[in-house]
């Protein structure tokens, strides 16, 4: 098995954390230093900053309402963490990213193997939005959001665009491009000020406040399991 993969299936972190632990030194098989791609068997002795990988907690699947100014990292460095915002007694990561000027929906967890079923792009699973523009837009717009746009040397996957005022419209995206919405309206001539993600999948941020997050509900996990085939 990969390193990346077996150390995300015992919570400890996610894949692409794995990843940045390996880039650090920090991950060692066996004595060695572990080196991008290594395979491991259940019988060696993997270690992080020389200590051995804690037995794996219980799942723990929280909803949060980022506020904007809050950075989606787990780097201690970085002024406005998301972790250090939280500051929750059990080791959690963020779920993909929302980006520091963006507010809305994240799932926060210890689950490796979720976070890795959930960034497959390749499932086309849903996060919608709600997007304030600094000024107004036209049908026009709203045509070419939901087609697709050039960004980033490739086009965007259709995606379902609805009107809600004539600065507001709300879209559903089934990929996550580094500032997708942000870079597509960009493209089309508009600037987006406000950007709040409303649901992922079947997760929505009804009733939270901002800042506020809360466990999922047992019909809540029982619907995302079966949306990622883990029933």
């Amino acid at each position: 098995m990969r390193i990346n993969k077996y150390v995300s299936l015992t919570g400890f972190c996610s894949r692409r954390q794995t990843d940045r632990l390996i880039g650090e030194g920090r991950i060692t098989i066996n004595g060695r230093i572990c080196e991008p791609g290594d395979e491991v068997e259940a019988s060696d002795l993997v270690l992080i900053d020389q200590k051995p990988i804690p037995l794996k907690a219980d799942p723990i699947y929280l909803l949060l309402n980022k506020p904007v100014g809050i950075t989606c990292t787990a780097a201690p460095h970085v002024q406005g963490n998301i972790m250090d915002f939280m500051n929750f007694p059990q080791r959690i990561f963020p779920v993909g990213r929302l980006d520091k000027a963006s507010q809305g929906l994240i799932i926060m967890t210890n689950d490796g193997d979720i976070v890795n079923r959930i960034m497959r792009s390749e499932h086309d699973h849903e996060k919608e939005y709600v997007v304030t523009l600094e000024s107004p837009y036209d049908d026009e717009f709203l045509s070419k959001m939901a087609e697709g746009v050039a960004i980033l040397g490739t086009i965007t996957k259709p995606c379902k665009v609805n009107r809600v005022d004539e600065h507001t419209f709300t879209i559903v995206l089934t990929q996550g491009l580094n500032r997708q919405i942000r870079r597509m309206s960009k493209e089309l001539g508009h600037k987006v000020v406000r950007l709040e993600r409303i649901r992922i999948m079947n997760l929505r941020l009804d009733g939270l406040k901002d800042g506020e997050w809360r466990e999922f509900s047992a019909e809540e996990r029982k619907e995302l399991f079966r949306l990622l085939g883990q029933e």
